[in-house]
């Protein structure tokens, strides 16, 4: 059965420009890739991914992840690749971590789902939605905190 997890998100902090969801999403793929997870990173825009880019670039030494925008780096892809719409990664992934606003019919061809609630209700009111379609679509659907 395929699965999607919410993270309910409690605090707008940012750090340098990168929300809290955003941040959050970093963690998770840095999580999966140290358990030996093939991580897709979508993102709205190129914008957003070319943020998130440099903020794993600027993390510390002992917490750096291999990582890449579509279309760079090695030619089947680094274990965790950013991507947003009309620029996707075709390679084998294991977890699909969405940063997109809207759904995306790219989750469908994963049995894994990372997505997120931020406090701003305007994403919240968006999460929601998301929320109701994984669920009309067959998704079992998880919620869990930054705690889990």
């Amino acid at each position: 059965m395929k699965n999607v997890t919410f993270y309910l998100l409690d605090t707008n902090f940012t750090h340098t420009g990168v929300e809290a969801h955003e941040l959050l999403a970093c963690e998770i793929a840095s999580k999966m890739w140290r358990n030996g997870k093939r991580v897709l990173l979508a993102c709205d825009t190129s914008e957003q991914a070319e943020k998130l880019d440099e903020a794993l670039w600027a993390r510390e030494p002992h917490r750096f992840i291999p990582h890449n925008l579509v279309g760079q780096g090695p030619i089947h892809g680094a274990p965790i690749v950013l991507c947003w719409p009309n620029q996707r990664d075709n390679t084998q992934r294991d977890i699909l971590i969405s940063l997109q606003s809207q759904f995306s019919d790219l989750s469908t061809v994963f049995y894994e789902v990372i997505d997120f609630v931020p406090l701003d209700q305007t994403l919240r009111q968006l999460a929601r939605e998301r929320y109701k379609f994984y669920r009309s679509i067959g998704f079992n659907v998880t919620m869990a905190t930054c705690a889990d």
